[in-house]
């Protein structure tokens, strides 16, 4: 199994993680529950009140090994990692061609046509592998679908961020305003979403897609230092103290085929269910733990599955795309090749 798939996450507020040997331990109530070799680890994900010794943390540095903090619903608190390894002729290259307008122009252009593309196949594959879809949802996804097939076409005429970031916001309102369609359930009211709500989010839907989208953001970011850039420094985010905002970038390719697709997949199986979220008197929707580790199990599972890649025409686990793909950036950015090419589905 490629290293970079093997991450371990800590859920369980109690638990308690400590080196011993070679090994990482996870303990609770003092009883251990999980052994596992370093080497066989890239990260630790630790969920809100998981507790870790310094021995164990000061091992994961020395060994490439990062600790990541998350709070219980998976918003990025603290990353602690080792000294930096990359390139620094690259990273130098990075922030030249990151200053470069036209250049941030070509690679966010083509970031969001990947986006936007994907986003429209799963449109296109949700009528056509649902046959007994009410008349109403079919139409509102092939006019969605339409919509962003000429959102794909006008962008290589849009000539500033502005209007490119505008596409993108249009895009994906329409993407969230349709995708309540896609569910196969009786009780579609539970899980309807007419808008993207975060911090925190405003319905089951938007709780759980953002969880997803944390877990993603954490595989986007390890793919993009591992192939020597600096997450920090985006072309289509606007670069923010503390933004990961080239993980942004990566990730959007991948939002709607992998993390959208798989909460469908979740609700429509009934493997989650309305009663696995809790609301708070302010309105906050969150996931609860038994929830998270199921969405946590599923998301491994999910980074497991074969796909094509359609530049290398190799089949390869769905978790190495994001390293891929940041090593095609890394490519284009020093000059070894012209042209990004964003992840397609097909």
């Amino acid at each position: 199994m490629p290293h970079i798939l093997n991450t371990l996450y800590v859920t369980q507020d109690d638990s308690y993680i400590r080196l011993e040997n070679d090994t990482l331990c996870v303990e609770i109530d003092r009883q251990k529950k999980l052994q596992v070799p370093l080497h066989h680890i890239s990260s630790v994900v630790c969920f809100g009140g998981t507790n870790m010794s310094f021995p164990a943390i000061h091992r994961c540095a020395e060994d490439g090994v990062a600790v990541i903090l998350l709070d219980r619903n998976g918003r990025f608190k603290a990353r602690i990692e080792g000294p930096t390894s990359g390139n620094i002729l690259l990273r130098q290259a990075h922030f030249s061609k990151a200053a470069d307008p036209e250049f941030s122009l070509h690679i966010a252009r083509n970031m969001l046509a990947g986006k936007i593309r994907n986003t429209r196949h799963l449109l296109v594959r949700g009528v056509r592998d649902n046959k007994d879809l009410p008349d109403g949802d079919a139409t509102h996804l092939r006019e969605t679908a339409q919509y962003l097939g000429q959102a794909v076409r006008k962008l290589p005429y849009i000539d500033n961020m502005d209007s490119l970031r505008g596409v993108e916001g249009d895009a994906a309102a329409r993407w969230f305003g349709a995708v309540s369609c896609l569910l196969r359930i009786t009780d579609k009211e539970s899980f309807a979403m007419n808008n993207r709500t975060r911090r925190p989010p405003l319905d089951r839907f938007n709780a759980l897609i953002s969880f997803l989208y944390a877990l993603l953001l954490n595989d986007c970011r390890s793919a993009i230092e591992s192939a020597g850039l600096d997450p920090q420094l985006g072309f289509l985010h606007t670069v923010r103290p503390g933004r990961a905002s080239l993980a942004l970038d990566l990730m959007e390719e991948f939002r709607s085929i992998w993390a959208d697709r798989l909460a469908l997949t979740l609700i429509n199986r009934q493997q989650i269910q309305a009663n696995d979220f809790t609301i708070s008197e302010g309105g906050a929707v969150l996931l609860n733990d038994t929830a998270r580790r199921a969405v946590i199990l599923a998301y491994q599972e999910r980074k497991q599955e074969e796909i094509q890649h359609p530049l290398t025409a190799q089949k390869i686990p769905l978790g190495l795309a994001p390293l891929i793909q940041a090593r095609i950036l890394a490519r284009v950015i020093r000059g070894e090749i012209t042209e990004y090419i964003p992840y397609l589905i097909r």
